[in-house]
Protein backbone atom coordinates (compact mmCIF):
# COMPACT_ATOMS: atom_id res chain seq x y z
CA UNK A 1 0.00 0.00 0.00
CA UNK A 2 1.33 3.42 -0.96
CA UNK A 3 1.39 6.29 1.54
CA UNK A 4 -1.60 8.64 1.31
CA UNK A 5 -0.09 12.06 0.67
CA UNK A 6 -1.61 15.51 0.23
CA UNK A 7 -0.24 17.97 -2.30
CA UNK A 8 -0.66 21.28 -4.06
CA UNK A 9 0.64 22.34 -7.47
CA UNK A 10 2.13 25.84 -7.46
CA UNK A 11 2.68 28.08 -10.47
CA UNK A 12 1.40 28.29 -14.00
CA UNK A 13 3.96 27.46 -16.71
CA UNK A 14 6.95 26.59 -14.52
CA UNK A 15 5.10 24.50 -11.99
CA UNK A 16 6.29 22.76 -8.86
CA UNK A 17 4.49 20.26 -6.65
CA UNK A 18 4.59 20.66 -2.86
CA UNK A 19 3.84 17.45 -0.97
CA UNK A 20 2.48 17.47 2.57
CA UNK A 21 3.55 14.56 4.77
CA UNK A 22 2.21 13.25 8.04
CA UNK A 23 4.73 11.81 10.53
CA UNK A 24 6.21 8.61 9.09
CA UNK A 25 5.02 9.25 5.52
CA UNK A 26 7.47 9.46 2.65
CA UNK A 27 7.69 10.52 -0.96
CA UNK A 28 10.27 9.36 -3.51
CA UNK A 29 11.72 11.40 -6.34
CA UNK A 30 14.36 11.36 -9.02
CA UNK A 31 17.72 12.51 -7.68
CA UNK A 32 18.10 16.27 -8.14
CA UNK A 33 14.37 17.08 -8.40
CA UNK A 34 13.96 18.44 -4.86
CA UNK A 35 13.46 22.22 -4.61
CA UNK A 36 13.04 22.67 -0.84
CA UNK A 37 12.03 20.73 2.27
CA UNK A 38 10.78 21.80 5.68
CA UNK A 39 11.88 20.87 9.20
CA UNK A 40 11.63 17.23 10.19
CA UNK A 41 11.99 15.87 6.66
CA UNK A 42 14.96 13.53 6.23
CA UNK A 43 16.49 12.78 2.85
CA UNK A 44 18.06 9.43 1.95
CA UNK A 45 19.41 8.50 -1.48
CA UNK A 46 19.63 4.88 -2.57
CA UNK A 47 19.26 2.61 -5.57
CA UNK A 48 15.92 1.31 -4.26
CA UNK A 49 15.21 -2.39 -3.91
CA UNK A 50 17.99 -2.91 -1.36
CA UNK A 51 15.54 -4.91 0.74
CA UNK A 52 16.17 -7.67 -1.80
CA UNK A 53 19.94 -7.33 -1.49
CA UNK A 54 22.60 -5.51 -3.48
CA UNK A 55 21.58 -7.27 -6.70
CA UNK A 56 17.99 -6.14 -6.24
CA UNK A 57 19.15 -2.54 -5.81
CA UNK A 58 21.32 -2.73 -8.92
CA UNK A 59 18.42 -4.08 -10.98
CA UNK A 60 16.14 -1.28 -9.79
CA UNK A 61 18.77 1.35 -10.58
CA UNK A 62 19.45 -0.04 -14.05
CA UNK A 63 15.73 -0.15 -14.86
CA UNK A 64 15.37 3.51 -13.94
CA UNK A 65 18.43 4.42 -16.00
CA UNK A 66 16.90 2.70 -19.03
CA UNK A 67 13.80 4.90 -18.74
CA UNK A 68 15.84 8.13 -18.70
CA UNK A 69 15.84 8.66 -14.93
CA UNK A 70 18.83 8.79 -12.62
CA UNK A 71 20.40 5.57 -11.35
CA UNK A 72 19.63 6.62 -7.77
CA UNK A 73 16.32 7.57 -6.20
CA UNK A 74 15.83 9.80 -3.17
CA UNK A 75 13.32 9.18 -0.37
CA UNK A 76 12.04 12.06 1.77
CA UNK A 77 10.57 10.88 5.08
CA UNK A 78 8.87 13.10 7.63
CA UNK A 79 10.35 12.15 11.00
CA UNK A 80 9.17 15.19 12.96
CA UNK A 81 5.89 16.32 14.47
CA UNK A 82 2.90 17.86 12.72
CA UNK A 83 3.00 18.36 8.97
CA UNK A 84 6.12 18.12 6.85
CA UNK A 85 6.58 19.67 3.43
CA UNK A 86 8.85 18.96 0.49
CA UNK A 87 8.64 20.43 -3.02
CA UNK A 88 9.90 19.24 -6.39
CA UNK A 89 10.56 21.20 -9.57
CA UNK A 90 10.88 20.09 -13.19
CA UNK A 91 13.98 20.63 -15.39
CA UNK A 92 12.23 22.54 -18.21
CA UNK A 93 9.02 24.62 -18.74
CA UNK A 94 5.78 22.69 -18.55
CA UNK A 95 3.08 21.30 -16.30
CA UNK A 96 3.05 18.91 -13.36
CA UNK A 97 0.35 16.28 -13.80
CA UNK A 98 -1.00 14.42 -10.73
CA UNK A 99 -1.94 10.79 -11.37
CA UNK A 100 -4.11 8.83 -8.95
CA UNK A 101 -2.98 5.35 -9.95
CA UNK A 102 -5.72 3.65 -7.94
CA UNK A 103 -8.29 5.34 -10.22
CA UNK A 104 -6.39 4.38 -13.38
CA UNK A 105 -6.25 0.63 -13.00
CA UNK A 106 -3.08 0.62 -10.91
CA UNK A 107 -0.61 1.59 -13.63
CA UNK A 108 0.24 4.24 -16.19
CA UNK A 109 2.60 4.27 -19.17
CA UNK A 110 4.60 7.49 -19.64
CA UNK A 111 7.32 8.89 -21.84
CA UNK A 112 10.63 7.63 -20.59
CA UNK A 113 11.76 10.74 -18.64
CA UNK A 114 8.39 11.96 -17.34
CA UNK A 115 8.56 10.77 -13.71
CA UNK A 116 8.97 13.54 -11.13
CA UNK A 117 7.94 12.07 -7.76
CA UNK A 118 5.50 9.65 -6.15
CA UNK A 119 4.25 8.44 -2.80
CA UNK A 120 6.30 5.72 -1.14
CA UNK A 121 5.02 2.39 -2.41
CA UNK A 122 4.68 3.41 -6.08
CA UNK A 123 7.04 1.51 -8.37
CA UNK A 124 8.83 3.05 -11.35
CA UNK A 125 9.45 0.28 -13.87
CA UNK A 126 10.65 -0.11 -17.41
CA UNK A 127 8.05 -0.99 -20.05
CA UNK A 128 8.58 -1.99 -23.67
CA UNK A 129 6.32 -1.21 -26.61
CA UNK A 130 4.63 -4.35 -27.86
CA UNK A 131 4.92 -3.56 -31.57
CA UNK A 132 8.08 -3.24 -33.65
CA UNK A 133 6.85 -0.25 -35.67
CA UNK A 134 5.91 1.77 -32.61
CA UNK A 135 9.32 1.12 -31.10
CA UNK A 136 11.31 1.98 -34.22
CA UNK A 137 9.42 5.07 -35.34
CA UNK A 138 7.44 6.25 -32.31
CA UNK A 139 8.74 9.31 -30.52
CA UNK A 140 9.50 7.36 -27.34
CA UNK A 141 11.31 4.40 -28.90
CA UNK A 142 10.98 0.92 -27.44
CA UNK A 143 11.27 2.00 -23.80
CA UNK A 144 8.53 3.63 -21.73
CA UNK A 145 8.05 4.19 -18.01
CA UNK A 146 5.44 2.23 -16.11
CA UNK A 147 4.21 3.76 -12.86
CA UNK A 148 2.59 0.99 -10.82
CA UNK A 149 0.80 1.11 -7.48
CA UNK A 150 -2.25 2.49 -5.69
CA UNK A 151 -0.97 5.92 -4.65
CA UNK A 152 -0.31 9.35 -6.11
CA UNK A 153 2.39 9.87 -8.73
CA UNK A 154 3.44 13.07 -10.48
CA UNK A 155 4.85 13.45 -13.97
CA UNK A 156 6.19 16.48 -15.80
CA UNK A 157 5.19 17.32 -19.37
CA UNK A 158 6.30 20.08 -21.72
CA UNK A 159 4.11 23.08 -22.49
CA UNK A 160 0.36 22.66 -22.00
CA UNK A 161 -1.27 19.33 -21.14
CA UNK A 162 -4.38 18.03 -22.88
CA UNK A 163 -6.30 15.11 -21.36
CA UNK A 164 -8.56 12.95 -23.52
CA UNK A 165 -10.91 10.19 -22.38
CA UNK A 166 -11.12 7.82 -25.35
CA UNK A 167 -14.25 5.74 -25.88
CA UNK A 168 -13.92 2.12 -27.04
CA UNK A 169 -12.64 2.16 -30.62
CA UNK A 170 -12.07 5.93 -30.64
CA UNK A 171 -8.73 6.80 -32.24
CA UNK A 172 -6.51 9.88 -32.09
CA UNK A 173 -3.53 10.47 -34.38
CA UNK A 174 -0.87 12.39 -32.44
CA UNK A 175 2.61 13.71 -33.20
CA UNK A 176 4.89 11.06 -31.76
CA UNK A 177 6.70 13.49 -29.45
CA UNK A 178 3.45 14.86 -28.05
CA UNK A 179 2.36 11.59 -26.41
CA UNK A 180 3.02 12.13 -22.70
CA UNK A 181 1.18 9.29 -20.93
CA UNK A 182 -1.69 6.83 -21.34
CA UNK A 183 -3.39 4.04 -19.43
CA UNK A 184 -2.37 0.50 -20.29
CA UNK A 185 -5.71 -0.38 -21.88
CA UNK A 186 -5.04 2.16 -24.65
CA UNK A 187 -3.67 0.59 -27.83
CA UNK A 188 -0.48 2.37 -28.98
CA UNK A 189 0.82 2.06 -32.54
CA UNK A 190 2.17 4.21 -35.39
CA UNK A 191 0.62 5.21 -38.70
CA UNK A 192 2.52 6.14 -41.85
CA UNK A 193 1.51 9.31 -43.66
CA UNK A 194 -0.39 8.41 -46.83
CA UNK A 195 0.40 11.72 -48.51
CA UNK A 196 4.12 12.01 -49.23
CA UNK A 197 3.79 15.74 -50.01
CA UNK A 198 2.32 16.45 -46.58
CA UNK A 199 5.07 14.43 -44.91
CA UNK A 200 7.80 16.13 -46.93
CA UNK A 201 6.62 19.76 -46.81
CA UNK A 202 4.03 19.88 -44.02
CA UNK A 203 6.56 19.60 -41.20
CA UNK A 204 4.56 16.94 -39.37
CA UNK A 205 6.83 13.99 -40.01
CA UNK A 206 6.32 10.72 -41.84
CA UNK A 207 4.69 8.83 -38.97
CA UNK A 208 2.08 9.64 -36.33
CA UNK A 209 1.27 7.87 -33.09
CA UNK A 210 -2.11 6.12 -33.13
CA UNK A 211 -3.91 5.85 -29.78
CA UNK A 212 -7.11 3.81 -29.65
CA UNK A 213 -9.46 3.63 -26.67
CA UNK A 214 -10.86 2.88 -24.28
CA UNK A 215 -8.64 4.70 -21.85
CA UNK A 216 -7.07 7.99 -20.78
CA UNK A 217 -4.45 9.84 -22.81
CA UNK A 218 -2.32 12.83 -21.83
CA UNK A 219 -0.75 14.90 -24.62
CA UNK A 220 1.86 17.67 -24.33
CA UNK A 221 2.12 20.74 -26.55
CA UNK A 222 5.89 21.25 -26.27
CA UNK A 223 8.02 18.08 -26.18
CA UNK A 224 11.51 18.75 -24.85
CA UNK A 225 13.02 17.49 -28.12
CA UNK A 226 11.13 20.21 -30.05
CA UNK A 227 12.26 22.88 -27.59
CA UNK A 228 15.86 21.67 -27.78
CA UNK A 229 15.79 21.74 -31.61
CA UNK A 230 14.68 25.38 -31.62
CA UNK A 231 17.33 26.39 -29.08
CA UNK A 232 20.04 24.55 -31.03
CA UNK A 233 18.97 26.18 -34.29
CA UNK A 234 19.01 29.66 -32.72
CA UNK A 235 22.39 29.03 -31.09
CA UNK A 236 23.85 27.80 -34.38
CA UNK A 237 22.57 30.92 -36.17
CA UNK A 238 24.13 33.22 -33.60
CA UNK A 239 27.42 31.34 -33.78
CA UNK A 240 27.49 31.60 -37.56
CA UNK A 241 26.76 35.32 -37.33
CA UNK A 242 29.78 35.75 -35.09
CA UNK A 243 32.03 33.90 -37.52
CA UNK A 244 31.00 36.25 -40.38
CA UNK A 245 31.96 39.45 -38.56
CA UNK A 246 34.47 41.71 -40.33
CA UNK A 247 34.52 43.76 -43.50
CA UNK A 248 33.70 40.83 -45.79
CA UNK A 249 30.66 39.79 -43.77
CA UNK A 250 29.06 43.15 -42.93
CA UNK A 251 26.63 43.22 -45.85
CA UNK A 252 25.58 39.60 -45.41
CA UNK A 253 25.08 40.06 -41.69
CA UNK A 254 23.06 43.25 -42.15
CA UNK A 255 20.78 41.66 -44.77
CA UNK A 256 20.35 38.49 -42.71
CA UNK A 257 19.49 40.52 -39.62
CA UNK A 258 16.87 42.58 -41.45
CA UNK A 259 15.23 39.54 -42.97
CA UNK A 260 15.28 37.70 -39.63
CA UNK A 261 13.85 40.64 -37.66
CA UNK A 262 17.02 41.11 -35.60
CA UNK A 263 17.36 44.76 -34.51
CA UNK A 264 20.39 44.25 -32.26
CA UNK A 265 22.93 45.58 -34.81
Amino acid sequence: MADEIDYQIIGDDLQIVEVELDPGEAVQAEAGAMMYMGPGVQMQTSMGGESKGLLGGLKKGLKRALTGESFFITNFTHQGQGKGHVAFGAPFPGKVVPLDLSAMGGSMLCQKDAFLCAARGVEVEVAFTRKLGAGLFGGEGFILQRLRGDGMAFIHVGGTIVKKELAPGETYHVDTGCVAAFTENVSYDITWSRDFKNALFGGEGVVLATLTGPGTVYMQSLPFSRLADRIFAAASYQQNRGERRGAAGVGDELLGGLLGGDRSF
